[in-house]
């Protein structure tokens, strides 16, 4: 789970209570799991009033968070524009509101995750030289963790998209885990420079070229991301989700071959007995709650996507993530690369294309 950051002013989080299929218990609990182990901040629970008051009241680490009533919710089923024009009165509109208007510093939402990203996009606006917002995931690896983005907020990309997710995942790995030069690779069907179609290979020339302030390791493979061979890995949407969600089965299925294994016969439970400690440590490391929430990097706030499906454990990973990134300028960093390398890039297509002229003028 991702440690919460010391703030220098209160922090106060806005907490989207109806989204998430196991509904307000399981994000009430998740949040006064986060404050038990060592979150300090001020929460603003939305949704329904007569449904939170009993939940934020029963626990003694939310006793005193501050509920806002939304008359609806939205529904996993419900379509973006849906939202974005019939929506103003659901929870998941009323968070993102309050973060637009400075009240809060940061949103943690696990409902819908389309509807959630049209309505950041809406309401926060985008990042000065981002065309698409794109949503991280936290990779357990031998080294620690990597990010990988996106994993699902866009279905294609084209070269200048990978550019700023790289730059954006940059970003935010050197906000999160305090690394100064986080390494970067983009995802490919194999490491040399030869590989894939000619978009990805575009966007890997633009990168070696127009950040050299980038660690940019070139290509790496899916076998990497578990490797933890870089810190952060770039792709687009569509085999990113496909990468995460595969990882995710693996791990499940690992951890019921392990329950199994380890209680399938009275010897096999007393060794179980016996490595409880290491066991437990490895359910942990595998366990995708652990690493839960996604980030939704390019809009101007900090807005944290919850799987819907968490536990408390893993809604309190996804509210201390948010707590971590709330106030750090990593956005403002963001806007200075994009703009810098982007502005390289045009210099050096004009150069090209002046050298053409002059070559072709010479014949």
């Amino acid at each position: 789970m991702t440690k919460p950051m010391t703030q220098e002013r209160e922090l106060v989080l806005a907490v989207d209570a109806m989204g998430g299929d196991s509904g307000p218990q399981a994000v009430v609990d998740g949040v006064a799991y986060a404050v038990k182990h060592g979150l300090k901040a001020k929460f603003v629970f939305f949704g329904d009033k007569t449904r939170l008051a009993p939940l934020v009241a029963a626990r003694r680490e939310t006793a005193g968070a501050e509920i806002r009533h939304a008359d609806n919710i939205v529904a996993m089923t419900d379509k973006p524009m849906h939202v974005l024009r019939r929506g103003r009165d659901t929870s998941m509109w009323a968070a993102v509101t309050a973060l637009g208007e400075g009240e809060v510093q940061a949103v943690v939402s696990g409902g819908n995750t389309g509807a959630l990203m049209a309505v950041s996009r809406k309401q926060l606006g985008m990042i000065e030289g981002i065309d698409r917002p794109a949503v991280t995931a936290l990779w357990p690896t031998p080294r620690g963790r990597s990010v990988v983005l996106d994993v699902g907020a866009n279905v294609e990309a084209d070269e200048n998209q990978l550019v700023q997710f790289a730059i954006m995942g940059e970003a935010f790995y050197r906000a999160l885990m305090n690394v100064d030069k986080p390494t970067v690779g983009l995802l490919n069907v194999g490491a040399e420079d030869l590989k894939g179609h000619e978009l990805i290979r575009t966007a890997a020339r633009v990168l070696r070229e127009s950040d050299p302030d980038m660690a940019f390791k070139g290509f790496v493979e899916g076998n990497d991301i578990s490797k933890g061979t870089v810190d952060v890995v770039v792709t687009d949407g569509f085999t990113g989700n496909i990468a995460l969600k595969s990882a995710e089965g693996a791990a499940r299925l690992l951890g019921g071959w392990m329950k199994e294994t380890l209680t399938g016969t009275l010897n096999a439970k007393l060794g179980a007995l016996m490595m409880a400690p290491g066991l437990r440590k490895l359910k942990d490391r595998i366990d995708p709650s652990s690493n839960n929430g996604g980030v939704f990097l390019g809009v101007n706030g900090i807005v944290v996507k919850s799987h819907g499906g968490a536990d408390a454990r893993g809604v309190a990973s996804a509210v201390n993530m948010a707590a971590s990134l709330a106030g750090r300028p990593f956005r403002d960093e963001v806007a200075a690369t994009v703009k810098t390398v982007m502005n390289r890039r045009q210099r050096m297509a004009e150069d090209v294309a002046e050298e053409t002229t002059i070559k072709a003028a010479a014949v």
